[in-house]
């Protein structure tokens, strides 16, 4: 019983001369918290695994957000690139009706360089 008292004593000094000597963690001392040190360390490990399923996720949702801004240019250039189609098909159909004599050009633009 002294001794017991002699780990709880104000000075510390036998406290402290345990921990040195490593009596402090005894075989006695995990028997009798066995039960913390499991719940202790299976909340670690909880909140490891937890940490690594967040930056999972948000590495995953950064993945997708950045397909989703190819895809919505994919959209946008598909798009345009239809309503150009349709605009050039309407006016070639027009200018068959109204006989015109004119066609679109077979050769694309040149640049007239002056010196």
């Amino acid at each position: 019983m002294s001794e017991r008292r002699n780990y709880t004593s104000a000075t510390g000094k036998k406290a402290g001369k345990d921990i040195i000597q490593g009596r402090f963690f005894s075989l006695d001392f995990f028997k009798r918290n066995a039960v913390y040190i499991i719940a202790l360390v299976i909340m670690a490990l909880a909140y490891i695994a937890n940490k690594f399923v967040c930056q999972s996720s948000m590495q995953e949702e950064m993945t997708l957000k950045v397909d989703l801004a190819n895809a919505q240019t994919d959209l946008v250039n598909a798009s345009a690139e239809y309503n150009s189609m349709i605009r050039e098909s309407e006016l070639t159909k027009l200018m068959q009706e109204k006989n015109l004599g004119l066609s679109s050009p077979k050769e694309p633009p040149y640049v007239l360089k002056s010196k």
